[in-house]
């Protein structure tokens, strides 16, 4: 049921995600096309730079849940058990912390704007628009709680994240050169 879940999750951030990127990619293109042609949307600064951060904080959060974010395997496998399982427990702690602060700081932020528009397109709450902080906040908690039952048994057998992912793609690549 939980991998189920996480499946569901981790195919609905892909897309989300990837849909974020191309309506910017979009925007961007048509924009500079606009103003070769010798006009611009006034609109257009304003609404890159709030895509780049959806783009910014759900990718996180499909980050997260892939164990993607930058890490420091090496130094953390090179402390002795049970002293790496508690460096583990610390540094979800802190990251749990830190993303709880975020949360309930963009709910505070969102009561705080609540009535204001954008000032290019001015039918657009600026609550939807920084809805993302909470919202990316509260999606990279469940994704790294999603993720710590798998990450929590490779740290305590001690596998890298990282390795494991670099000797797969060696392997592979090794394969198709005895191939060609």
């Amino acid at each position: 049921m939980l991998a189920m879940f996480r499946k569901v999750l981790e195919t609905a951030l892909e897309w989300f995600v990837i849909f974020l990127m191309v309506f910017l990619t979009v925007i961007v293109i048509v924009a500079v096309l606009w103003r070769l042609a010798g006009s611009s949307f006034s609109w257009y600064d304003e609404v890159a730079a709030i895509l780049l951060a959806w783009i910014t904080y759900y990718g996180a959060a499909l980050a997260a849940l892939r164990r993607r974010h930058i890490g420091f395997d090496s130094v953390l496998l090179s402390i002795p058990m049970p002293a790496r399982m508690w460096a583990v427990a610390l540094a979800e702690a802190v990251t749990a912390g830190f993303f709880l602060l975020l949360a309930w700081a963009g709910f505070t932020v969102l009561t705080v704007m609540t009535g204001m528009n954008l000032i290019s397109l001015t039918w657009v709450p600026i609550t939807f628009t920084q809805s993302v902080i909470p919202i990316g906040a509260v999606l990279f908690l469940i994704c790294q709680a999603l993720s710590l039952p798998e990450y929590w048994a490779k740290c305590a057998a001690g596998i890298s994240l990282e390795h494991a992912e670099i000797e797969e793609e060696v392997e592979q690549e090794m394969k198709k050169a005895g191939n060609a």
